[in-house]
């Protein structure tokens, strides 16, 4: 059961007060993200299980009244109404993995107004979070072009469910494995792990170290060269492998420094020591920036362990995303605030080749070559389907990124396809903001309904 009480305050007065007016018809609210962070050309949908987890277990019980009614310095009797709220709408999303743009819908809720509102915090910090980590590493794997890439984020992210995130996204994305043991054995990710500096530090010499680390452990061996001098971490390294025979899979792994210049004398070393099936793993800071770099100068580095810079997503650590209601009770809504109006009606996103996206209204038909994003995932608070596997959500991704535009896989100065807006869906926009500007204008108590729209082509999407 899903605790009722992670929302903002906001969400818990404003339920309340549409209860006490009797306002239970059916609202839509549209969650996007309005623009992509700087040195993005695209991102990756992420966070809706941990959403439908929660909105299907959603239930408000009577110590989250008493905790309502304690935040708000208010009589228990004020908040009874909210006792024994659950969920019970329709959800339409994305589904975990595929690539979206700004100004798509990632997901839209339609349910009963004050139910719709109270799960509006919990949904967004989900998708929030999850997008933005899904997309960081989806940019490393890009960078590495093909060299495996590993997480080593758990000890730097934001609290252990934000590194299990992490691992799990970083699954998604085409990692190869994780350090992080919880999210290895529960999501079956491979677990990866070599020695921390501690280790050797521990022991009289380097090559004392390593000989037990062998002795405790079958192999492959990975062991850390840089504790004191590198080069000469990497001969030990290399005296030890050799003598036991443990060569096939093993690897050194360099945490600081040049790494380039490091990488290639690691190389020449082992294999002057004839070690050509010793491995070297990288480090240390590493983010796609770094990855791209060191790929780009042909450092000699076989795999990447990225950690604190993706964990957090370093560079944009938060999305500019928004969840706003679309409909109330059969009439369309928007908010025309500076540089933050949305557009009014239930959606759907249609992609076309080249992710010549389409944003539409929900009942449109798709264009010719055009097929629908958004998907029904829940329908009365319960799930329409079984839980994808990490598979499932890995073979979206790689699906969608074999199309994605080269200019928006950059790693640097990235390209974002623009999504445009349906006839449909810009005509409408223009009469809801029409009929809100005369109704301020004219002090009517309330804007006339604005008309059905008809079909037509497409234009540029409404900001």
């Amino acid at each position: 059961m899903s605790d009722a009480t992670t929302t903002d305050l906001y969400e818990v007065t404003m339920a309340m007060s549409y209860l006490r007016e009797g306002m239970t018809g059916p609202a839509t609210f549209s969650l996007f993200v309005r623009d992509l962070p700087a040195e993005r050309g695209f991102l990756v949908a992420a966070g809706l299980e941990s959403a439908l987890d929660h909105l299907s277990g959603l239930h408000v019980g009577p110590t989250d009244v008493d905790a309502f009614a304690s935040a708000l310095h208010r009589p228990r009797r004020d908040l009874e109404p909210l006792l024994g709220l659950e969920f019970t709408g329709d959800v339409r999303a994305v589904p975990e993995g595929r690539i979206v743009l700004a100004g798509e819908p990632l997901l839209e809720v339609t349910a009963p107004l004050p139910q719709a509102q109270l799960v509006e915090t919990y949904v967004l910090n989900q998708l929030n979070h999850q997008t933005a980590i899904a997309s960081k590493a989806a940019r490393c794997v890009l960078a590495a072009a093909g060299h495996p890439v590993v997480d080593f984020s758990l000890r730097r992210t934001h609290g252990p469910q934000a590194g299990f995130q992490a691992a799990r996204l970083g699954a998604m994305a085409g990692f190869a494995g994780t350090s992080n043991v919880a999210a290895a054995t529960t999501l079956g990710i491979p677990a990866v792990g070599t020695m921390a500096h501690s280790f050797v530090e521990a022991f009289a010499t380097e090559e004392d170290a390593f000989r037990a680390f062998a002795r405790a452990h079958a192999g492959p061996l990975t062991f850390l060269v840089d504790t004191y001098d590198t080069e000469e971490g990497v001969r030990v390294a290399a005296r030890v492998l050799r003598d036991l025979d443990r060569g096939p899979g093993s690897a050194v792994r360099l945490d600081s420094g040049d790494l380039g210049a490091l990488a290639a004398r690691a190389r020449a070393l082992l294999d002057e020591a004839q070690l050509w099936d010793v491995g070297i793993v990288a480090s240390g800071g590493l983010d796609e920036y770094a990855v791209d770099d060191l790929v780009r100068s042909g450092a000699p580095i076989d795999t990447y362990a990225v950690g604190t810079r993706v964990g957090v997503s370093a560079d944009a650590p938060y999305l500019d995303s928004a969840y706003k209601m679309v409909e109330y009770d059969g009439r369309p809504v928007m908010k025309l605030s500076s540089a933050k109006v949305t557009a009014p009606g239930p959606k759907q996103v249609f992609r076309r080749p080249g992710c010549a996206d389409v944003i539409a209204l929900a009942d449109e038909q798709p264009p010719h070559d055009g097929k629908p994003l958004l998907e029904t995932v829940m329908r009365g608070g319960r799930r329409t389907g079984a839980r994808p596997t990490l598979g499932e959500c890995r073979q979206r991704f790689a699906a969608d990124l074999a199309v994605l535009p080269s200019a928006a896989r950059r790693i640097r100065g990235p390209v974002a396809p623009r999504a445009t807006a349906s006839e449909r869906l810009s005509e409408l926009t223009d009469r809801v903001r029409r009929c809100i500007e005369e109704h301020l204008s004219a002090g009517s108590p309330r804007p006339p309904e604005p008309e059905p729209t008809t079909r037509g082509p497409y234009r540029s999407a409404p900001r």
